[in-house]
Order: C-alpha cells, then structure tokens, then sequence
C-alpha cells in the first residue's frame, strides 16, 4: 500500500488508509515506509507482546557524525533496550518513580490547570499555549525537582528533540536537535551533580539514592531517563489533550462525571503515537507474512484504536465502552512508565476545563501539524 506520511490530507486524518490497510489484511507492507505494519488490534497487541520481537536492533545501525550526541542519549534509553539492560534499567526507574509519587502529584494538578484556566483571556486564544503544553512540562519539572522557570527550556528542548522522529525530517531539524540534546544534557549533568551534594524530595534525588542502593544507575543512564521522561511524556500528554478537547468541541461531548471513561475514548479514538517499530529477533511466521531475523515491522497504534472486530462501532463515542484494552501507551515489557501520570493529568485537567469552561467552542477548526508518527495539534484556537 502507497500512502506518504507527509501527505497533508494523510496527516488531517489518516484513519481512512488504516481503514483500507485493516481491511487488506492483518499485516500489509507499507511501500513508503518499505515495511510491513500490523493494523488490527489483535495483530498490534500479539506483536507488542512476543518476545521474539523487540525495540534493540540485531546490528548497531550506523550514525552519522554529525547525529552522534544525539544518539550518545539514545544509547542509555529503555525505550530502545531489550533485557537484560532494559530489566535492570525499568526495574531501578520503578524504585524512584512510584505511584505514591505520582498520586500525590494530584491536588498540584488540580490546582496548576485551575489557574491556568482562570487566566484565560476573554477573546478567542491557542488552548495548546494557555493549557495543554504547560501543564506536562511544569508537572514533570516538579517531579524531576527541575525549578519550573526551567520549563520553557524544557519545552523548546523536548519540541526540538522529537523532531528526530518526524517523517521527512530535514538537516535542519537534525541540527536543531543535537543542539537541543547537547544543552538539555549539559544541565541534567549539572543538576544531577548538585542534587548529590543537596538531596530533595524529588525524582532526580530518587535516582540518585537508588544509584547508590547497590544496582546502580550511571549517571548517563539517569540523564537519558529524564530526558525520557520529560520528551515522551510531554509530547504524548500535550498531544492527547489538544485531540481530546478538538474532539469533544468537534462533536458537543462533554465528560459527565466518568473523567477515566473519556480519556480512555480519547487515547481509543485518536493518540498521540500512531506509528511504533520492533526487529524481529528470529524468523517467524506471522500473520501470513514470513519474518527474518533482522526485519523490522511497524505497529500501527492508531489502527488497532478503530479496528471494529476490537471495539463494535469502533468510531462512535462511548466512554462506558468495554472491550480491550487501548493500546496507546503499548503493551508488555515496554508499557509506558509514565502512563498513570499522563492519565491523572489528562483526567484532572479535562474535567476541570469542561467543568469550569461550559461554553468553550472552537473559533476555528483545528489543524494537525506535520509530525507523523506523532499525531497531535499546530494549534487549538478556541472561544471561553
């Protein structure tokens, strides 16, 4: 199947080529990307979960010079490991970030997106800028014990970064990002050696106290983490709340006393990551398609989200909606660590914005910004 991720009605709405490619079969060969994808829910989520897949590729692949400080971060990633170094990493990062730690982010939650929605102006204005991109990045800085006046450093750095994973990236995006890695990991480096010296009661200072627990976390291994943390983080919560609040005004919802049930419908019905890769690390048959050690497959997310033999009526709207699991933060041994973070937030700040905002209306429709395999907004210009 032909269909370029950098196509502009392809990024406004490329459910109708995963409609195509589900009904072409389980796995289809993806010609732009020269690779087969997975598009239902049940071949996404066998693939996510078999161990004979996974994200560490066979061989080194090679890096360019000029990328090599960016990949230097990447090499310490868990995002990118397979076991044993992905087990020890996850293992150690679980120690620090805790669901206490978590859960008693919820009140400073409350509280931030209440004030952020009390300022908002009287005349049409970018929701993306006033609400969903300084709530994730103030609450991660407050999580990593980072001063929030550091968070417009954060974002510009995490924006840059990321771009690294965009369809048809260019040299330019490319310099902007190793210029962004090269800054974020000098002041993690320096932070981090602080914190050693002046411990908190923060997740950085956690790292550290495990470090030093006796399974240890180097500290390239900890900068990585939090640029991890703050990049996937950010990037995926920022995505899914402007499409959550895009598709509500889109279509009169409103979340009425289940926040949980909509944001699942949301992370269902549109992601903020629609397209996540594994090496095959032995020949395999799958789903109809032969597999070589080595070959890579694509796993479309957002896909497996509107697949009707998952979810009947898979484009309707039901927060009281049984059936699987979404598979937006993945599944298995790479399930996203920060995924019960993102949820408190999406669901906390949501309810609050509707509830406190019951006429809010698109002023104008919103765009999707070319950033394939991210799926989220250029901006959400709305009316109070």
């Amino acid at each position: 199947m032909h269909q370029s991720p950098t196509d502009d009605a392809f990024v406004q709405n490329p459910y109708p080529f995963y409609a195509r490619a589900r009904a072409a079969g389980p796995l289809v060969v993806w010609a732009d990307y020269d690779m087969p994808v997975a598009t239902t829910h049940e071949a996404v989520n066998a693939l996510l979960r078999d161990r004979r897949f996974g994200r560490e590729p066979i061989a080194p692949l090679p890096i360019p010079d000029h990328l090599a400080p960016f990949y230097a971060v990447e090499a310490h990633s868990m995002l990118e490991l397979e076991p044993p170094r992905h087990t020890r990493l996850r293992g150690l990062v679980l120690r620090a970030f805790t669901s206490r730690r978590m859960k008693a982010m919820a009140p400073e939650i409350d509280t931030l997106s209440r004030n952020l929605i009390a300022r908002f102006p009287d005349a049409p204005f970018d929701l993306l800028d006033a609400f969903c991109r300084p709530i994730p990045v103030i609450v991660i800085a407050r999580q990593l014990g980072v001063p929030e006046e550091m968070a417009p450093d954060l974002l510009r750095w995490s924006n840059a970064m990321v771009m690294m994973y965009r369809a048809g990236r260019t040299r330019a995006d490319e310099d902007l990002a190793v210029a962004a890695t090269e800054e974020f990991v000098a002041f993690m480096r320096g932070y981090i050696d602080r914190r050693r010296t002046d411990p908190r009661d923060d997740l950085i200072s956690a790292l550290i106290a495990t470090e030093q627990d006796g399974a240890r976390l180097s500290t390239d291994e900890m900068i990585t983490t939090c640029i991890l943390l703050l990049n996937a983080g950010h990037e995926a919560t920022v995505h899914t709340m402007g499409n959550g609040v895009n598709l509500a005004l889109d279509r009169g919802l409103r979340p009425t006393g289940d926040a949980e049930g909509f944001v699942e419908e949301i992370l269902r019905l549109d992601p903020p990551l629609h397209l996540f890769t594994r090496w095959a690390y032995e020949d395999v048959a799958y789903f109809g398609h032969q597999f070589r050690r080595g070959d890579q497959v694509g796993l479309l997310l957002a896909s497996a989200g509107q697949d009707d033999r998952a979810y009947p009526e898979a484009t309707r709207f039901d927060p009281t909606r049984g059936g699987p699991a979404n598979l937006a933060f993945g599944a298995g041994l790479h399930f996203c660590v920060g995924a019960p973070l993102a949820r408190l937030e999406l669901q906390i700040a949501l309810n609050n914005l509707f509830a406190l905002c019951p006429d809010l209306r698109l002023s104008e429709p919103a765009r999707y910004a070319d950033i394939y395999h991210f799926h989220g907004l250029e901006r959400l210009m709305v009316t109070p």
